[in-house]
């Protein structure tokens, strides 16, 4: 009896986790026809160094050291990452993970499709992302039970916006003014950075080293989801390995946290594993 009871489980629960997954896997489906959807071609093909004009002297040394001139602009761009999370809100829970995220240069949005090792046989299914104007934050296990679910507010669109151009390091040509962002001087190693889309706008402060390299990136207030609710929260990426691909000098590791009054707080730590760029054509 006890057998059959054991063998009818195991049945219930692959069939659950087959079913999750194929539902995983047409939701994702579904995210990267919404991004196709809404992208529009990038007017300006190639990068040459009159877009330099009247940027702040930290950001054109940023470009003359991560561009040459007549660089293909991108369009599109796979990443795949690998690393941890800490799954904690006030202590230290770090589970491993890894990702895939396809990126839209225009119109802005990404998707970050994540699996997180919960423990042993217990993995999280996330997408953040940023897909025609929307923010959206969705967590599940095994893609099948839903954690957390947000999306369509002006909060999380802000701070999804805010992820795209933090980012947008390992795609530096859509830093560029011809592109949509604008920049403002603020010292001779920073400099801030605006973008807007549709009714969101973002700024970001960019800082950058001797070598005219990002360093990090922060915001003044950024969404923190902490019991259901949506806190406005200092927050700071800051990139490191730089190496040079397809042409661009972009970095390969990176570690983004809460900026607490008490501490800064990690939340994430990766490294790129495989990177794949769409140039204008």
């Amino acid at each position: 009896m006890i057998p059959m009871m054991i063998l009818g489980l195991t049945v219930i629960v692959t069939v659950a986790l087959i079913c999750g997954s194929r539902r995983w896997k047409s939701s994702t489906a579904e995210m990267h026809a919404r991004l196709e959807a809404a992208r529009l071609p990038v007017g300006r093909k190639t990068y040459t160094p009159d877009e330099l004009i009247g940027l702040p002297a930290p950001v054109q040394k940023y470009f003359r050291a991560v561009l040459k001139d007549g660089q293909a602009i991108v369009s599109a761009v796979h990443i795949e990452l690998s690393g941890t999370i800490n799954m904690s809100a006030t202590g230290e829970s770090w589970k491993r993970f890894t990702s895939t995220q396809q990126v839209i240069a225009q119109r802005p949005g990404f998707d970050w499709e994540g699996r997180i090792e919960m423990m042993p046989g217990l993995t999280g299914r996330v997408h953040d992302a940023y897909v025609a104007g929307e923010g959206i934050l969705h967590a599940t296990l095994f893609g099948l039970v839903s954690l957390a679910n947000l999306r369509g507010t002006p909060d999380i669109a802000q701070g999804e916006l805010m992820r795209f151009l933090a980012e947008a390091a390992w795609y530096p040509t859509v830093l560029l003014p011809s592109q949509g962002v604008q920049w403002k001087a603020v010292d001779d190693f920073s400099a801030n950075a605006t973008l807007k889309d549709g009714k969101t706008a973002v700024t970001l402060l960019f800082r950058f080293d001797e070598n005219g390299l990002i360093e990090s990136v922060r915001a003044e207030a950024r969404g923190r989801t902490i019991g259901g609710a949506v806190i406005p929260t200092p927050w700071e990426a800051r990139w490191s390995d730089y190496e040079r691909r397809d042409g661009m000098r972009i970095p390969t590791g990176g570690e983004v946290a809460w900026m607490l009054p008490e501490r800064p707080k990690p939340y994430f730590r990766g490294r790129i594993t495989s990177l794949r760029y769409e140039f204008a054509q």
